[in-house]
């Protein structure tokens, strides 16, 4: 039986759709409905059924799939493992951050590091939403809250304030009439979201996106009060301070997989963006 057969069934299972494990895995999606074709005529078993538009798991392919999910995380402990125990003259390291910190604080700090470990190459992801350093989808991971997984080993090293701004001329009453500039439904869930919804106490919405970025000139054009992050926004000339209040700050949180703490390279990116975080102590809490 085919490993690799194995390993699409998986995504699948994981994903909830062919297309979904397609993304995942960096393939098309025929290449996945391939795999899967062959692990059924391998086994003999209808591992996929057709509903309405898309396709799900057979109750024999949940099956097959959940003894291929513990084969996939003990390949993955394997790697995890080899990673650690070579210490390689040079090494990869990936980290997941939060867009804004990747984008307006590590990546220039990065230079220092490879003036003085250049064996070393770091591959700085900014990412929104969470990943999972079981399935080795990062090395290193910093985040606005401590991970979920049981496997992983974290340090807090920081804390992150956020503000409410506007443009320079964009009416200031708070008890008047405003608008917010804010995130999609999809980021609702947050901790500062919700502080945001209670604070606006009903007032309209005027813009909406999923990016930081993309909030940032909307404010700066008049659209209505946006929150961000205390040190992104204070250093931009065309927004300012619009209110004192704020929702409480959010920790950062820098984690590893357990496996990985005997990994020379891993600890040194780590203990530097730690570093990092920590110099930049009062920019990032916004005094």
């Amino acid at each position: 039986m085919d490993w690799e057969d194995l390993r699409h069934l998986a995504a699948v299972g994981r994903q909830g759709s062919l297309s979904g494990a397609a993304r995942a895995l960096g393939v098309d999606h025929a290449t996945v409905g391939r795999r899967v074709a062959a692990l059924e005529a391998r086994t003999g078993l209808r591992l996929l059924e057709r509903r309405g538009r898309g396709t799900a798991l057979t109750e024999a392919g949940e099956r097959v799939a959940a003894l291929a999910f513990d084969m996939e995380d003990r390949a993955l402990a394997v790697e995890r493992l080899a990673q650690a125990e070579r210490q390689p003259p040079a090494a990869e390291v990936v980290v997941s951050v939060p867009p804004s910190l990747a984008m307006f604080m590590l990546a220039e700090s990065l230079v220092e590091l490879r003036r003085a470990r250049p064996s070393i190459t770091v591959t700085l992801r900014g990412e929104a939403s969470l990943v999972s350093l079981t399935r080795r989808e990062a090395d290193l991971t910093l985040r606005l809250q401590a991970p979920s997984e049981p496997t992983s080993v974290a340090r807090k090293v920081g804390e992150m304030a956020y503000g409410l701004y506007a443009a320079a001329d964009y009416p200031h009453e708070p008890d008047g009439d405003w608008s917010l500039v804010s995130y999609d439904a999809e980021m609702d869930r947050l901790p500062p979201q919700e502080w945001l919804r209670t604070f606006a106490a009903g007032r309209p919405v005027s813009f909406r996106s999923n990016d930081m970025s993309i909030l940032m000139p909307a404010a700066r054009a008049g659209l209505g009060v946006v929150m961000l992050p205390c040190f992104l926004a204070d250093g931009d000339p065309g927004l300012r301070r619009w209110s004192s209040a704020a929702p409480p700050n959010r920790g950062l949180w820098l984690a590893m997989h357990e496996d990985l703490r005997r990994s020379a390279a891993v600890r040194t990116v780590g203990d530097h963006l730690a570093a990092v975080i920590h110099r930049e102590r009062d920019r990032l809490l916004g005094v």
